[in-house]
């Protein structure tokens, strides 16, 4: 035992410890023994963060359905829409509808896009676009085209309401007593009131204080 003990402290002072420092900029090297083990300084560690994103490009796909209805339209409506017979103009507040019925299955398109997309899926318009139709019972009968402009949708779907009613009145006069008991055929007049002088709107007047 004594014996492994003095071996094993011989070997141990028979080895030499040295440490030295290198002055490079980035690296700390420890010599042991006959070994050499260099480890990096701390530096900043740099990410690179690199994204590829694909996105799908949803207005090639509207140009190319606007396209084919364009040219489906013009397929059903040679001579454009001045050269119809069953045609009718109707007005809302600052909107203009031109209205164009065919025989058909009771399609609708506005500016040679789909009703429900123009329309933005509001179902109130939607309705609008088809009473003067369904009263007399004609939705799926004819299909309807439209050109509009002017206002917002709101005003626009009702200015296509009267432009339905007025073109139903060249297919037969006999429409015009149902279409009338409805008030289709009556355009409104309502419209925003003008700003006044002096006052915040038409009608409202700004804060009145006798102090």
């Amino acid at each position: 035992m004594a014996l492994s003990v003095s071996n094993l402290a011989s070997s141990l002072s028979s080895l030499s410890f040295s440490s030295q420092v290198s002055h490079g900029p980035n690296a700390l090297s420890f010599p042991r023994a006959n070994y050499l083990f260099s480890l990096p300084a701390k530096s900043p560690r740099r990410a690179s963060l690199s994204i590829t994103a694909t996105v799908a490009a949803p207005a090639e796909v509207a140009e190319d359905d606007t396209m084919e209805l364009k040219k489906y339209v013009k397929s059903r409506l040679p001579g454009g829409f001045a050269a119809q017979k069953i045609i009718g103009t109707g007005r809302r507040k600052c909107a203009i509808a031109r209205v164009v019925l065919q025989e058909g299955t009771g399609k609708v398109i506005i500016n040679y896009r789909d009703a429900k997309e123009y329309l933005q899926g509001n179902p109130l318009w939607l309705q609008y676009v088809k009473v003067p139709l369904v009263t007399l019972g004609y939705e799926n009968s004819y299909d309807v085209f439209v050109k509009a402009h002017g206002g917002g949708l709101s005003g626009q779907a009702q200015a296509i309401t009267l432009g339905v009613a007025r073109a139903l009145l060249k297919v037969s006069a006999d429409h015009r007593s149902p279409l009338k008991k409805e008030g289709l055929l009556t355009r409104d007049a309502r419209v925003v009131e003008r700003k006044k002088v002096g006052l915040k709107k038409a009608r409202k007047a700004p804060q009145f204080s006798k102090r």
